[in-house]
């Protein structure tokens, strides 16, 4: 059975960093689409980021475009997400999922971690 792991979430000031891990098991993980979705209370599950299965392309959504890097390591089965210049708005369950394909909305990732707390305090 597919598992994703996510891990180092935490508390953090406005203006800090952090870097999520993203760890699988059972999956062929090199031939997944990996990408973070995150989703604040009381609002909908967005897109975060995704990267391609090589590793040499990625989308980011205008919000974190230039703060958030993801980068993944096909060795370890792990995806990251390094995290910077946070702000109270970036706030929010981050959650890891895999896909076969590079799309790039909730419907087209069949597998998901069980999330990680993020919260900045202002």
């Amino acid at each position: 059975q597919v598992q994703l792991v996510e891990s180092g979430g935490g508390l953090v000031q406005t203006g800090g960093s952090l870097r999520l891990s993203c760890e699988a098991s059972y999956l062929d993980f090199g031939s997944h689409v990996l990408a973070w979705f995150r989703q604040a209370p009381g609002q909908e599950r967005e897109f975060v980021a995704a990267i391609a299965t090589s590793g040499l392309g990625s989308d980011y959504a205008t919000s974190v475009k230039g703060r958030f890097t993801i980068t993944r390591d096909n060795v370890k089965n792990t995806a990251y997400l390094q995290m910077n210049n946070l702000t109270p708005e970036d706030t929010a369950v981050y959650y890891c999922a895999a896909g076969l394909y590079y799309l790039l909305e909730r419907k087209f990732f069949p597998y998901w971690g069980q999330g990680t707390q993020v919260t900045v305090s202002s």
